[in-house]
């Protein structure tokens, strides 16, 4: 499944837009690491452990939206948006979407 953020897939034409399609996903970390990105965030330093969720969120979201495309047929989604929001501390929302498309051969 071809994904780009532009309205075309470059040297192919568009024959025909099938749907918006999105994933989404709620995650949050275990409390172990939820205490050690505190403790990073009251001395500084990158904050693996929340890097590692979103990561992780953005993956399983993208995975959702390719499945929704496929059952339309879709060749490819163009308009490609990420987005997230953090739903309580130590937990995050994301959501993908963009347009299921059919591309000519």
């Amino acid at each position: 499944m071809l994904l780009v953020t532009t309205e075309n897939v470059p040297g192919r034409k568009t024959i025909e837009p099938l749907g918006v399609v999105k994933g989404n996903t709620v995650q949050a970390k275990h409390l172990g690491k939820d205490i050690i990105g505190g403790l990073r965030n009251l001395v500084g330093g990158r904050m693996r452990e929340y890097e590692e969720m979103f990561l992780e969120s953005r993956e399983y979201a993208e995975k959702q939206m390719i499945e929704e495309a496929k059952k339309l047929g879709a060749d490819a989604v163009v308009c490609v948006r990420y987005t997230s929001s953090s739903i309580m501390e130590g937990s995050s929302e994301v959501l993908v979407y963009g347009t299921a498309v059919r591309l000519s051969d």
